[in-house]
């Protein structure tokens, strides 16, 4: 299976309207998560703000603006922080798979360490709505706690709640791992393949596939849902989903 007409590099993309929610450290914003398999961009659109990051390298803050293009890979902790109507443009590495499973909660070991607490703490019941937004915000004040826990070890410089962490992630994601692979086959592989045949042929002289020359447009098909964040605008854009995907992290994370 391939997917038609991807974006490029079959990335996936969301608008974010960062949450002005305060949590318990006085800080404005999303939930604390990390991404395992997929690298992750920030386009700052209008606002200001900053991403709190956590790696085994330690924290950082760093300051967002329009014009501001940040990225994080795999494993980085990361919380968006509104300092004043912050929007961003995500952009998302293998057909947008971060919101389609690949993230995971800085939830407390406890609840890490039991994938149905873990679910439940996760869940939330719809993805817009005013039944969705203080489901969302517990969602946010447990990520948090935890996070909190973690970056205070850190900065300590004690790693190991770092590395229980990471192990813990990759226990819960583990069953996840066939879908995703196929969607990397379908989105990304196919499309640096499609690359190379392009390639073949034009080092040949052959510039058949400029015969498939087309136009694609988009629109949010969804404004408003609650996502990891913020609120996010959704767009359906080959590669957004395939067969097996999970529910989106509206509800599940």
């Amino acid at each position: 299976m391939t997917l038609d007409n991807p974006l490029p590099g079959a990335v996936g993309l969301s608008h974010i309207s960062a949450y002005d929610w305060l949590a318990t450290d006085g800080v404005c914003g999303g939930s604390p998560h990390i991404h395992l398999a997929c690298t992750e961009a920030y386009v700052v659109t209008a606002g200001e703000g900053a991403v709190q990051t956590l790696t085994p390298a330690g924290y950082t803050e760093t300051p967002l603006r329009p014009g501001v293009v940040a990225w994080f890979t795999p494993g980085t902790i990361h919380r968006m922080v509104n300092g004043g109507d912050l929007k961003i443009t995500v952009l998302m590495q293998n057909s947008g798979l971060p919101e389609a499973g690949d993230a995971v909660f800085t939830f407390p070991p406890e609840v890490l360490a039991d994938p149905e607490r873990y679910a439940a703490a996760a869940a939330l019941p719809g993805r817009e709505g005013p039944e969705v937004e203080e489901p969302a915000r517990r969602r946010r004040d447990l990520a948090v706690q935890g996070y909190l826990t973690l970056r205070e070890a850190v900065r300590s410089g004690d790693t190991e709640p770092l590395r229980a962490f990471y192990a813990a992630a990759a226990r819960l994601v583990g069953p996840r791992v066939p879908t995703w692979r196929e969607r990397w086959r379908a989105g990304p592989l196919a499309a640096a393949e499609a690359t190379a045949r392009h390639l073949d042929g034009l080092a040949a002289g052959d510039a058949g596939h400029l015969w498939e020359a087309a136009l694609h447009t988009s629109g949010p098909t969804r404004e408003a849902g609650y996502g990891m964040c913020g609120r996010r605008q959704e767009y359906e854009i080959p590669g957004a989903t395939l067969p097996g995907d999970g529910p989106r992290d509206g509800k599940t994370g």
